[in-house]
């Protein structure tokens, strides 16, 4: 059975609108550099989020799941975009997390990018790249 996803967007201002999606609403607009307000982030930057986002729901439900010994969870996206016009040509995504286990946060990362219904429908379209990097040592 399908699931449909429905995300009414409404204009706020010359450049900036507001999406609801349930009981939480995001404004989106333009930096001021690009001629906008800078009263949110610019879809492109939530279209990150939202990968990022998925990505973690779904690391943070698999530890949950198997009560795994991994805290201060992070991960970094970084996308780059090129072209005329431009467009997204990579993601990566780089997970940082405290664990005396890194085999089985290696384990974890692989069921969080089979769960997330964000990189699955981007595998084959977009270069995405997930990379486990040790935590920086507190200063």
């Amino acid at each position: 059975m399908a699931t449909e996803f429905r995300i009414p967007i409404r204009q706020l201002s010359e450049t900036a609108s507001e999406a609801t999606m349930r009981t939480h609403r995001v404004i989106v607009d333009r930096p001021v550099t690009g001629g906008g307000t800078d009263t949110g982030p610019m879809g492109g930057e939530l279209f990150l989020t939202a990968i990022g986002g998925c990505f973690m729901s779904n690391l943070l439900a698999a530890m949950r799941a198997r009560e795994a010994a991994v805290t201060n969870v992070r991960t970094e996206v970084i996308g780059t975009a090129e072209g005329t016009p431009p467009r997204f040509s990579s993601v990566d995504l780089i997970v940082t997390a405290d664990t005396d286990d890194p085999a089985a946060l290696a384990k974890l990362v692989e069921i969080a990018d089979r769960g997330c219904i964000m990189l699955n429908t981007l595998r084959g379209k977009l270069d995405v790249k997930i990379s486990i990097t040790e935590p920086c040592p507190p200063q």
